[in-house]
């Protein structure tokens, strides 16, 4: 957990422009309101469009970009014909490219993805300052049934490998997409597993299904408030010096979730719309610290990279590093 005077004390949070890259996806997750098919929707932004939005962030005091996009996007023809046109042969490459220039422009790259090899994997280390992917859930589900990137063991595998390769690394659980209680708990001791050999897990997000329109599970209720506490306790059980988050524009009563174990509260944009979940608004900085402060905890804003890795020079290639201790105070969170 992050330090301070007792357990819990601090609450952290950053502040990002979420840059969607592209909303085209291999997958086809029965929930999920964010993919799009050629002809529906679907975009790839240009490298004009990420830089001007990155530029803006910037500007607005920002300190992580998060590059979110669908998994293996070139499946689909529109997808490789936008990276030739872009000049690139690859989403791997693309991103390589988006993520130094970002660097280059002051914030900190955070990759969502997919499922990526050590090859991969190794290429974005070098401009990102930390990078994720949810294992949502370690059992099977029919939600995923069309989704050969969310096969648990392939997504575990991409977080070992991330371990192996010393990248402060994202994972968690979604909530409420027909897992069982049984089957978090199995997950959270997979990651904690995970964590235990390899050190590079900084935070394990606890995230609700939240149902969106024109979705096979669009008429699914999502989990109950108790459900999502239950599982922050369980989180905060098995593994007591885990940043364990919870998306602070999902759940209603936040006080419970700071209370139950929660101590970080994601990134929060006054640029950009949460993409994923487009009808919840982020809180303001201020809305965020008022009730995080009125809870009984002390908000901090932290980089997209935690103050422990800050610390650690092993987890940060050197330009990295560099951009990493511009933006860092003496604690490891970000300057004033």
């Amino acid at each position: 957990m992050n330090g301070g005077s007792g357990p819990r004390r601090e609450v952290s949070y950053s502040r990002n422009v979420f840059l969607p890259v592209t909303n085209l996806c291999r997958n086809r997750c029965a929930y999920c309101g964010f993919r799009r098919d050629p002809n529906d929707g679907a975009w790839f932004m240009s490298p004009a469009q990420v830089l001007e939005l990155a530029k803006r962030s910037k500007v607005a005091g920002c300190s992580e970009a998060l590059l979110t996009l669908g998994e293996r996007p070139e499946v689909h023809a529109e997808a490789k014909e936008k990276l030739e046109a872009f000049g690139y042969g690859s989403t791997i490459d693309y991103l390589e490219y988006l993520c130094k220039q970002i660097l280059e422009l002051g914030l900190l790259p955070h990759t969502n993805a997919g499922l990526l090899n050590e090859r991969e994997l190794r290429q974005l280390r070098r401009y990102n300052a930390s990078m994720g992917l949810m294992l949502e859930c370690a059992a099977e589900l029919p939600a995923h049934a069309q989704s050969p990137g969310k096969d648990p063991k392939l997504r575990l595998e991409v977080v070992k490998t991330a371990g192996k390769l010393r990248i402060p690394f994202t994972t968690g659980l979604l909530i409420g997409i027909g897992e069982s209680s049984e089957n978090r708990a199995r997950s959270l001791l997979a990651i904690r597993e995970l964590q235990a050999k390899y050190g590079h897990i900084q935070e394990v997000i606890i995230q609700p299904f939240v149902p969106k329109p024109n979705t096979p599970m669009a008429t699914y209720a999502g989990p109950s408030e108790g459900e999502l506490l239950a599982t922050v306790a369980m989180a905060r059980r098995l593994m007591p010096e885990m940043n364990i988050q919870v998306p602070p524009n999902l759940v209603r009563d936040l006080n419970q979730f700071l209370l139950t174990g929660a101590n970080d509260l994601g990134g929060i944009s006054s640029v950009t719309p949460d993409f994923v979940n487009p009808e919840q608004p982020w809180p303001s900085v201020a809305e965020l610290r008022a009730a995080v402060e009125r809870a009984g905890f002390v908000p901090r804003e932290r980089l997209p990279i935690y103050p422990r890795y800050v610390k650690d020079e092993k987890f940060m290639s050197r330009e990295v590093r560099m951009s990493v201790l511009a933006l860092a105070d003496e604690d490891g969170y970000r300057a004033c």
